[in-house]
This record gives C-alpha cells, sequence and structure tokens, in this order.
C-alpha cells in the first residue's frame, strides 16, 4: 500500500516505487561475522567517543558493503542532532557528488537533552541511511523512496545483525 505521498509522484517516480516496494528483504553473506564489528559499535557509543563511534561505524559500513560487493560509502558522525520545527534530524544520505564522495552522516546525541542516542536508535539509523545506499548500488533503482518494501529491507538487515537476546549486542547495555 503506498505512502500518500505516493499521488503526488511522477510516473517515473511510480514505476521506481513500485519496484521498491516489491524487494523486503536483503540477504547479507555471513552476517554472522559482522557480530564483532556491531559489539565494538556499540561499545564505542557508550564511550560518547564521536571519533572511535565514526570508526566503528566506517569499519562496519565498509565490510557490509564488501560482503555486498558494492562501492563502499564514506561514514561521519557528528555530536547533536540539528533539530528545526518539524523536528530531529536522525541521519542522512548524500549520493556522491562531484565535490564529494557518498556519505551518510549521524549525530550521537539527541537535540533537546544532548543524551547519546540508545545503540538500537543509532543503529537502525545507520543500517536505514545505508538502505539508501543499496536501494542505489545493490539494486539499481533510480530513486531510494521511504517504501514499505525500503523498511522491510531495513528491518531484514538490523534482524540479520542484531542478535534477539535480551542482554546482548543492541539491548542497550555496553557490557
Amino acid at each position: 500500500m503506498p505512502f500518500a505521498y505516493y499521488n503526488r509522484l511522477t510516473q517515473r517516480a511510480r514505476r521506481i516505487y513500485r519496484q521498491s516496494e516489491e524487494i523486503t528483504s536483503l540477504r547479507l553473506p555471513a552476517a554472522g561475522t559482522l557480530s564483532p564489528l556491531v559489539a565494538d559499535l556499540e561499545r564505542a557509543l557508550a564511550t560518547e567517543n564521536c571519533p572511535a563511534v565514526q570508526t566503528c561505524a566506517q569499519l562496519l559500513t565498509l565490510e557490509m558493503t564488501r560482503s555486498l560487493k558494492v562501492p563502499g560509502v564514506s561514514v561521519r558522525i557528528l555530536t547533536v542532532r540539528p533539530a528545526k520545527h518539524w523536528g530531529e534530524l536522525h541521519g542522512l544520505y548524500n549520493p556522491p557528488s562531484p565535490s564529494q564522495p557518498t556519505r551518510i552522516t549521524l549525530w550521537m546525541r539527541t537535540a533537546q537533552r544532548k543524551q547519546v542516542v540508545r545503540f538500537r536508535t543509532f543503529f537502525r539509523t545507520l543500517i536505514h541511511e545505508l538502505c539508501h545506499h543499496l536501494d542505489y548500488e545493490l539494486l539499481h533503482l533510480e530513486d531510494s523512496f521511504h517504501t514499505e518494501g525500503f523498511y522491510r529491507r531495513e528491518s531484514s538487515l538490523v534482524r540479520q545483525l542484531l542478535p534477539q537476546n535480551p542482554g546482548g549486542i543492541g539491548s542497550g547495555h555496553a557490557g
């Protein structure tokens, strides 16, 4: 079922939207081997050390893109989320331009209270932004829309990378 903005799309964009809707999961080869990198990212976020978080997030996305055989993406971690009347920005995907490489930007602190974001929220945002990259590079979609299929792909990757056991990776406990 298309989201409300579907009716405002051009015919071309509707075709891309429908293509995105049809793809509901992504298989990450050897996802289990990435568990140590996910745990490193969780520990880095718990230390509130922005450069350490950036290093861990960059390494994890690099290994994910390698395993999917797509070009890598630069990851930039900034401190406090930007906020406007519409809310807080959690993450941003920028496709390549002549002046900069493909980039994912995430913020590790909330705008209002300046608190470090919970790991699961931070991790899901990273995967969300990476899914935009995968829409272009892996699925060869001409655009990356927030479709139901997009959110299902995001969830499929999160399920492969975060164990479901309480108290483990992603539970909010740094160990």
